[in-house]
């Protein structure tokens, strides 16, 4: 394979018919609300052998509203909104205490399926950060401890001391707080959900909650693709 990467971007089909499987969706047997659709979805994304399906691209801005996004594990969806944890002292922390606004997107390519999500961003109590942590695993506690995200790195050694400090002290106290660590929930004002097709005839269905207080629900409504 070459590496010129203009010949390389030509010579990639979108949704190969070979490991895509492009469902069909009709938006009028949609539920009233967003959150069904998602749980339905990413359990197909899952039966579908979609890799990593939990992953998300979560857009944060800063305090000159430049942009900025990276990969995060999505924790959970429920009724008070989609969860994603990390140090309050890491960048993306830092850009949510500052503009507590927020967007995530998921891929599921294996169904050619997008999820769009924005809303604001509200941190959790501090109890249920814990709890959330300690359902994780070791090597997620390890990297909660070994904090100092999106820091300058010395050097690779000093990262692999501290990771060993960590991993240890994960081994040997589970429950090991990590006062930092923060439970994020976005509560969305919007999701589109987007369904590819072969013919380019997207379906683009998005939710829209009431903008009124008095007036819960939400508003559907098709996009053009």
């Amino acid at each position: 394979m070459g590496t010129d990467l203009h010949e390389l971007l030509r010579s990639l089909r979108v949704w190969d018919p070979e490991v895509t499987d492009l469902p069909v969706f009709d938006p009028a047997a949609a539920p009233a609300e967003p959150l069904p659709l998602f749980t339905r979805w990413f359990a197909e994304a899952v039966a579908a052998g979609q890799p990593e399906p939990h992953t998300m691209s979560l857009a944060t801005a800063d305090t000159e509203g430049l942009p900025d996004v990276r990969i995060v594990i999505l924790h959970g969806a429920d009724a008070d909104g989609w969860s994603f944890a990390t140090h309050t002292h890491s960048r993306k922390g830092g850009h949510l205490a500052a503009r507590p606004y927020a967007a995530l997107t998921f891929y599921w390519p294996v169904l050619g399926r997008q999820v769009r999500v924005r809303g604001p961003v509200a941190t959790a109590p501090a109890e249920e950060a814990r709890a959330d942590l300690r359902a994780r695993s070791a090597g997620a506690l390890a990297s909660a401890l070994t904090g100092r995200q999106s820091e300058v790195l010395g050097s690779p050694e000093e990262l692999d001391r501290a990771s060993r400090t960590a991993w240890e002290l994960a081994r040997r106290e589970p429950d090991t707080p990590v006062p930092s660590w923060t439970l994020y929930r976005l509560r969305p004002d919007e999701v589109e959900f987007f369904q590819g097709d072969s013919l380019r005839r997207h379906t683009r269905l998005r939710y829209r909650r009431s903008p009124r207080p008095s007036r819960e629900g939400w508003a559907r409504e098709l996009l053009w693709p």
